[in-house]
C-alpha cells in the first residue's frame, strides 16, 4: 500500500476541513494517507518560523505541505523552486518535496477557476468587482482574469493593498485589465457590474454579517463567495433572495484540495466525490457544496 505523509502549516487551522477531504479521497483510492495540522498558534511560534517548519517536514519525510494564512508569501524565500502560477502570484499554498527539494505551487487560482467554470458557466464577465485584496483575493483575481473577465476592480479597505494587486494584474494580463477602489465606491461599481467576487473573511463563523449593504445587490448581479465555513453565508442568502445567481466557496476549497492531492500523490482525485464530502462535513443538505443557484450544478 502506498503511504503519504502531508500537512498544513498556518494559524488557527484547527477547524480546517483539509485533513478530512484529503484522507477520505485517499481511503477510497486504497492509500495510507496521513494529513497533519501544523498550527503555529499551538506551537507558539510566529509566521516567520515557516521556513524552519518546512525544513523539518522535509527532513522528517513528509511528501508535501499545504500552506495557508499567514504564511503563503513568507514561505517563498525558503523554497528551491516555484511553479509558474505561484511565481506570477507571489504566493504558495502547496509545497511538494521531490528529491530533497521543496517546490512551491498555488492551487488556489486553479481551484477557484474550476469551481467558477462549473458553478457559473454562462454568466457575463465584462465588468467584475472583487472585494478583498489579501492572499485569497490575489489568487481569485488572477483566476477571474484567466476565465476571460474584461475588467476587474479590486476593492479593499487598505488602498495600498488594492493598488498593488491591481498593478500586478495589469503587468501580468495587460494594461487596463484591473483597477483599484475603496469601499465607498461600491455603490456605483456594483450598479454597473456583471458580478461580484467576495474574498474577505466577512461571513465566516467568527466574522458574521454582510461585507456591504444589502441594498447594493440587484438581480442582474452574480455573486461568488470564497468563504466556505459556513457554506451558506449571509451574503449568499441575501443575494439569492434578491434573485442573484450565486456560487458558494465550497467548490474552491474542493478543487484546490484536489489539485494539491494530485501534486502530492500523482493520482487523479474524484472531485465530484469530494464535493459531496465537503457538503457533508460542513453540515449542508440538498444540492451540496459549490452550488451555483440559477446557473447549473455547483462546483
Amino acid at each position: 500500500m502506498d503511504t503519504y505523509l502531508v500537512g498544513l502549516i498556518g494559524s488557527g487551522i484547527g477547524p480546517s476541513l483539509s485533513p478530512a477531504l484529503h484522507e477520505r479521497e485517499a481511503d477510497r483510492q486504497g492509500l495510507r494517507y496521513l494529513y497533519r495540522l501544523i498550527d503555529i498558534d499551538v506551537l507558539g511560534v510566529g509566521p516567520e518560523a515557516v521556513g524552519d517548519l518546512v525544513r523539518a517536514a522535509r527532513d522528517l519525510g513528509f511528501d508535501g505541505l499545504n500552506i495557508t494564512h499567514p504564511c503563503k508569501q513568507l514561505v517563498i524565500d525558503h523554497l528551491d523552486e516555484l511553479a509558474p502560477q505561484a511565481a506570477a502570484l507571489g504566493a504558495v499554498n502547496t509545497v511538494v518535496f521531490e528529491g530533497g527539494r521543496a517546490i512551491g505551487h498555488n492551487t488556489d487560482v486553479t481551484g477557484f477557476a474550476a469551481s467558477f467554470a462549473r458553478g457559473l458557466p454562462d454568466v457575463p464577465l465584462e465588468r467584475v468587482v472583487q472585494l478583498g485584496a489579501g492572499g485569497a483575493g490575489a489568487a481569485v483575481a488572477h483566476a477571474v482574469l484567466t476565465l476571460g473577465t474584461g475588467h476587474v476592480t479590486v476593492v479593499d479597505a487598505m488602498p495600498d493593498r488594492a493598488a498593488d494587486l491591481a498593478a500586478g494584474l495589469n503587468r501580468h494580463f495587460g494594461a487596463g485589465r484591473a483597477a483599484a477602489a475603496t469601499p465607498d465606491a461600491l455603490g456605483g461599481l456594483l450598479g454597473l457590474a456583471d458580478g461580484v467576487v467576495h474574498a474577505t473573511p466577512t461571513g465566516m463563523a467568527a466574522h458574521p454579517g454582510l461585507p456591504f449593504p444589502a441594498e447594493l445587490l440587484h438581480p442582474g448581479l452574480w455573486v461568488a463567495e470564497v468563504v466556505y465555513r459556513p457554506l451558506e453565508t449571509e451574503l449568499l442568502r441575501t443575494a439569492r433572495a434578491v434573485g442573484c445567481a450565486t456560487l458558494d466557496g465550497g467548490g474552491m476549497a474542493v478543487f484546490q484540495a484536489a489539485d494539491a492531492f494530485r501534486l502530492f500523490t500523482g493520482r487523479e482525485p474524484d472531485a465530484v466525490r469530494m464535493l459531496a464530502d465537503i457538503a457533508e462535513l460542513a453540515g449542508v443538505s440538498g444540492a451540496g457544496a459549490g452550488a451555483g443557484a440559477g446557473a447549473g450544478v455547483g462546483g
